[in-house]
């Protein structure tokens, strides 16, 4: 029997983790996230984890699984996927995968686009540049060199940010013409399930949970972690906004206006990248749960 991977994307805050725990517990089987911010075990609600009880309602990987301290890249994740797809489809038909990370879900999908080795020194001149110049200068290098990456990747990362540059530096080429080159196929169908809705509607519900994590304790989970602010786990939304206001940069109301801004670029940005993906059914996300059981029937019974 063919195996299946159902694939849950979407933008932040639509509803995902609830759609996949919904559909492991019908399907009887697990979870692999491919939420690149949910790996790390220090940041919980910054990054909307699944909580206890979700956790429990379901078995999940790569949640939590790695320190802010660890490099743990896609190509990394790609590799330590694969491996846990082997073993869970030796004991299920169908696993479920969730994540808004765009890449680290192309990249269980479809595999990596290849690009060629790049000189260390590149990496190194950017990282200080980044250092002493700030990342906007990068993004405006990036703009520059491929408008096409500095409109599709997570522009606020700086990790995705250097890769891009450096690729573009050391080649020569734009690194989007590296991209979406054929790959192998992977020995598992995939049925990708996108949620969404309207993007005042999508808005809200970001707004609304900038507000709810500041009520958990958002602001004490970054305190703990200011003496770790330069790893590159933690400039990301959420975070970056709330060690200005720890430092006392910004007022807290700014701070947290700006991580609701951040987050809705983030989804828009979000959408943007998976609009462009053909083989996406999307869904509202309201919709009702047989409807999308229904859907992902009719598609396993095709192949």
């Amino acid at each position: 029997m063919t195996k299946t991977l159902i694939s849950i994307v979407g933008p932040t805050a639509i509803g995902k983790t609830s759609l996949s725990i919904k559909l492991a517990n019908y399907f009887n089987t697990e979870i692999i996230s491919a939420d690149s911010r949910q790996f790390y075990k220090e940041m919980s609600i910054g990054t909307a984890a699944p909580t206890p009880t979700e956790l429990a309602s379901a078995k999940h990987h790569f949640i939590h699984h790695k320190s802010i301290e660890n490099d743990y890249n896609v190509g990394a994740f790609e590799k330590d996927a694969i491996n846990l797809l082997e073993q869970l489809f030796k004991l299920h038909d169908t696993v479920i995968m969730v994540g808004g990370s765009g890449l680290y879900v192309d990249a269980v999908v479809n595999g990596l686009d290849f690009f060629p080795e790049i000189d260390a020194s590149i990496r190194e001149g950017l990282n200080k540049e980044l250092e002493t110049e700030g990342l906007a200068i990068l993004q405006n290098k990036l703009k520059t060199l491929d408008l096409e990456s500095f409109n599709t990747i997570a522009i606020d990362n700086p990790q995705r940010v250097i890769r891009a540059l450096e690729v573009c530096i050391g080649s020569g080429k734009p690194y989007s013409s590296f991209l979406n080159k054929e790959k192998g196929k992977r020995p598992f169908k995939t049925i990708t399930i996108g949620l969404t809705t309207d993007r005042e509607i999508i808005y809200d519900r970001i707004n609304h949970r900038v507000d709810f994590m500041i009520d958990e304790g958002l602001i004490n989970e970054v305190k703990n972690l200011t003496n770790k602010k330069h790893l590159n786990a933690l400039n990301t939304v959420g975070y970056k906004e709330l060690f200005n206001y720890l430092e006392g940069e910004w007022s807290l109301s700014f701070a947290v206006s700006e991580i609701k801004k951040n987050s809705r670029r983030f989804a828009k940005r979000q959408l943007t990248w998976f609009r462009k993906k053909e083989d996406i059914k999307w869904f509202d996300f309201k919709s009702n749960l047989q409807d999308i059981i229904n859907y992902i029937q009719y598609k396993t019974n095709e192949i």
